[in-house]
């Protein structure tokens, strides 16, 4: 039963990550490294299939193996985070901006000190 709930939780990040893929403002990976953290516990071959693909995989192997984010990653991150705040600002105006103003400093700082 678990493996099933594992499994589960998995094809949900996976649709997130899809839908991350075509939306901007939803990231990608980040939805896929957890996909691949339940398929391994859940369904060991589909982790593997996760891993092996062309696009996602690289990005997913290196966050497993050295929990490195590449410097092309790191900046399309920010940019996307800059981007969602400039639209709060132009659409709510204050104080909502400082929502995800406050999200920017504290996950970009963190993304931007992850090794590369």
């Amino acid at each position: 039963m678990r493996r099933h709930l594992w499994t589960g939780a998995g094809l949900f990040f996976v649709g997130l990550g899809t839908v991350g893929a075509f939306l901007p403002l939803l990231p990608t990976v980040p939805f896929l490294l957890l996909a691949v953290f339940c398929f391994a516990r859940g369904n060991p071959a589909w982790e593997a299939r996760l891993l092996a693909h062309p696009k996602w995989g690289p990005p997913l192997r290196e966050w497993r193996e050295r929990r490195a984010i590449p410097r092309r990653a790191k900046i399309a991150a920010l940019a996307t985070m800059a981007v969602s705040v400039a639209v709060t600002a132009l659409t709510a105006g204050w104080p909502w901006v400082l929502i995800p103003l406050g999200v920017m400093a504290l996950s970009g700082t963190w993304i931007w000190t992850r090794a590369e």
